[in-house]
């Protein structure tokens, strides 16, 4: 009971985030302005910090996990590696990203699966249902798409979701309790 004390109060949610009460976010996990997390998003902070930027939507059931690789147990003496997101990335309808690093403008569709040992630049949309699982640099704008998961280079970065966080931003709380935000040095409640 004191260690799911102790995770809630490493929770940051800066101020102009839209974060659901119904959402689940465990261990040290620090969220940037203006992203919004939806109810049943679970963001989980195992093996190390999470730190997720601005502008960021993480719908439904997604799932953003720092977790420890398969061979490495909790108990072992390892040092814990941070897991960054940067900003105007979008986690669709239950996607799971375990990669460490994540750049800007990227969108995982619904269902994608993200392995721990891809880095996902930035401008790159992994297809709804794929799974890239490599260790590997996904190279900028880069889409992985159908059931083959072939790749192609789009010539432009996808847009950011600013009218849908917008959107979203207003709308939220009207129908769900947020977590509240903290100010730089506070711990949140």
């Amino acid at each position: 009971m004191a260690d799911k004390q102790n995770n809630q109060k490493s929770v940051k949610i800066a101020a102009g985030a839209v974060v659901c009460v119904e959402s689940e976010i465990r261990g040290d996990v620090t969220i940037g302005s203006r992203t919004v997390v939806h109810p049943k998003a679970r963001i989980i902070a195992e093996a190390g910090p999470i730190v997720i930027g601005e502008g960021n939507l993480i719908e439904e059931q997604a799932l953003i996990i720092n977790g420890y690789p398969e061979n490495i147990t909790p108990e072992s003496e390892v040092e814990p590696k941070t897991m960054t997101i940067g900003m105007n990335n979008v986690f669709e309808v239950g996607c799971v990203s375990q990669a460490l690093k994540i750049g800007d403008n990227n969108v995982i569709e619904s269902k994608a699966d993200v392995g721990r040992n891809v880095i996902l630049t930035s401008g790159c949309i992994i297809g709804a249902f794929c799974q890239v699982n490599t260790c590997e640099v996904i190279l900028e704008n880069t889409v992985i798409y159908g059931s083959g998961c072939m790749r192609r280079v789009q010539t432009e970065r996808p847009q950011p979701q600013t009218l849908q966080l917008d959107f979203l931003m207003k709308i939220l709380p009207n129908y769900h309790h947020l977590k509240k935000t903290v100010k730089a040095g506070h711990n949140a409640s």
